[in-house]
């Protein structure tokens, strides 16, 4: 007889979970191996599993057991499958910028008439939240994913659970705004939904502690007895010589959260780790197991002591490190001997049907409205969900200013770069001053690129970019940005010692009393004569954008991206398919 592992939140067997969603990556087209597995202590497992033919894809999954974990690692990869996920920071090419659809086939376009926002995008209470002041135009609302907002806003529509009222939010503002937050898979639409809001109330109440240095209630060893696994995989970490911090996170019953921290007493760092469910011992068990996710026992000396600067703490740069990673800061009063709420012995476990009208219910008695999109064109339910003032990750005020969508503006010229010229170098350099972006930031992520490992594209950032617009246009900015580039430190030292190499002629350049042959032997002693011979080229304007690939939009040679674009042709071959059945059917 076939063994069955049944476990709670779940409406199906792992062995069938697991075989079924294996199954339908294949039949999709998508090869997908186990990549690496830990277990650093008993019941604490975590896999990282990832697409053979593109290592972009990939997804990590956790668990009290090996197939529970597997099981979590594919359900997250489906949820990011059907939810774009993979791909939501990334140009996906001419070809998908051009289709019928760009994200999914009941998608909308919203074109502007004289600089409006268009009608039929969201409604009142939602631009009350998302823009209070009515400062966002319809530049700030195009994809990035698409182009430079040629087609219009793009929108997908979203169901608001309240009054079942379709609402059509700007794919803009979900990436920008809730990234992966409330999305979820799983064997039935109300396990998946279980799960996403469980994670929306994980990350609220999470933000709520973490920013008002709130202190916790410890859990009884009584109560921790209950669960003899969780009990035997706290009792191994403390036996490493950590100490653990149980708490109940339910802010006196209010919310179904948990939360474990754990105290380093080698160098006095603390690592606050939650999780959410309607069954006490769920929540439980998934804050054990988000605490080793990914790491290994000696990796868990990477985290910061707590601190007393409040302003530090709940500053949304700490808040999202604590989203990404957990590794931002917590505050000392999260350690003090009186709690600010009682322990609370709470436990809303029931079928997975009862737990999402529990969840629902909690969240429109807190004044918030709940949106969700239904995605089954892989065979697998999932969804994703949105709660505007709950789930946010990012504060609304981004979509001014730091849209993801603002690099796109740049991306045709940036790629293009060695057909340019002189005067549309002029303007990439004057526009990407007055447009104040960060000179640090690495300029794939910027445009959109998943540059290839070991090329210029994979650590070039705006600052050097515009060192290489200096020298194509022999503007004696260059100076000032060679030393900025060396001030920056990145690269290896074969980088940092061309950069030198490039200071030194710049200056030779730049004087009138010295010529590159009185300096180039000794210069090629110091840093190599192919350097030397090379660096006059770049001074001399003789060859521009060296080192960098450009082949414009059509992305040719970037084997990475391609790789992932041709992971998102598959996606959308199944999306017009399940469409075409649908419509169909109706």
């Amino acid at each position: 007889m076939t063994e069955q592992t049944f476990i709670k939140g779940k409406d199906r067997d792992l062995e069938t979970s697991i075989a079924t969603m294996q199954e339908k990556l294949k039949a999709f087209g998508f090869d997908v191996e186990e990549a690496s597995w830990l277990n650093p202590v008993s019941h604490v497992y975590s896999v990282h599993i990832r697409d053979k033919t593109c290592p972009l894809m990939f997804t990590n999954g956790k668990g009290s057991s090996a197939k529970a974990c597997l099981a979590s690692a594919l359900g997250e990869y489906f949820e990011r499958l059907s939810c774009n996920y993979f791909f939501a920071d990334f140009y996906l090419g001419e070809n998908h910028s051009q289709s019928d659809f760009v994200h999914y086939p009941d998608e909308r376009w919203f074109v502007s008439e004289q600089g409006e926002i268009p009608a039929g995008l969201m409604d009142e209470g939602l631009w009350d939240h998302f823009d209070p002041e009515r400062e966002l135009t319809p530049e700030k609302l195009f994809d990035t994913n698409s182009g430079a907002g040629e087609r219009g806003i793009c929108a997908v529509p979203y169901i608001r659970q309240r009054d079942h009222k379709t609402l059509y939010f700007p794919v803009n503002v979900i990436g920008n705004i809730y990234v992966s937050n409330g999305m979820s898979a799983g064997n039935t639409l109300n396990e998946a939904r279980v799960q996403g809001l469980s994670e929306v109330f994980e990350r609220y109440v999470k933000n709520r502690i973490i920013a008002e240095g709130l202190c916790l209630p410890d859990v009884p060893q009584h109560v921790i007895d209950r669960f003899p696994k969780i009990k035997a995989a706290i009792a191994e970490l403390e036996q490493h010589g950590y100490h653990l911090k149980v708490a109940d996170a339910s802010l006196g019953g209010q919310f179904p959260v948990m939360n474990v921290t754990l105290i380093n007493p080698k160098d006095g760092s603390v690592f606050a780790s939650f999780g959410a469910h309607p069954s006490f011992e769920v929540a439980l068990e998934r804050t054990v197991t988000e605490l080793l996710q990914g790491r290994n026992l000696d990796q868990l000396d990477v985290f910061h002591p707590p601190t007393f600067d409040m302003d530090e703490v709940a500053s949304p740069q700490n808040l999202e490190m604590h989203f990404i990673d957990s590794s931002g800061y917590i505050s000392y009063d999260f350690f003090k001997p009186t709690p600010d709420y009682a322990f609370f012995d709470w436990d809303h476990d029931a079928p997975t049907f009862d737990e999402y009208g529990y969840l629902t219910d909690l969240i429109h008695k807190l004044g918030f409205d709940i949106y969700i999109a239904d995605y089954e064109h892989l065979d697998v339910y999932a969804c994703r969900i949105l709660v505007p003032g709950m789930s946010d990750i990012y504060p609304v005020d981004e979509l001014l200013w730091e849209n993801n969508n603002e690099g796109a503006l740049f991306r045709e010229a940036l790629l293009s770069l060695k057909q340019g010229n002189q005067d549309q170098w002029r303007e990439l350099l004057i526009d990407l001053e007055d447009g104040g972006y960060n000179d640090h930031t690495p300029v794939a992520q910027f445009i959109g690129l998943a540059p290839d490992p070991g090329t210029l594209w994979a650590s070039v950032r705006l600052g050097e970019i515009k060192l290489m617009l200096c020298l194509a246009l022999q503007d004696d900015q260059a100076l000032e940005w060679i030393d900025w580039c060396l001030s920056l430190g990145q690269g290896d030292e074969a980088q940092l010692r061309f950069y030198r190499c490039l200071k030194a002629l710049l200056d030779i350049k730049w004087d009138d009393a010295r010529d590159y042959a009185d300096y180039q032997q000794g210069l090629s002693l110091m840093y190599g004569e192919q350097n030397v011979n090379v660096g006059i080229d770049i001074v001399e304007a003789n060859t521009v954008f060296f080192g960098l690939h450009t082949p414009g939009l059509s992305l040719e040679g970037f084997e990475r991206h391609n790789a992932l674009l041709a992971g998102y042709e598959k996606l959308q071959r199944a999306k017009q398919h399940y469409w075409k059945g649908a419509q169909l059917k109706s």
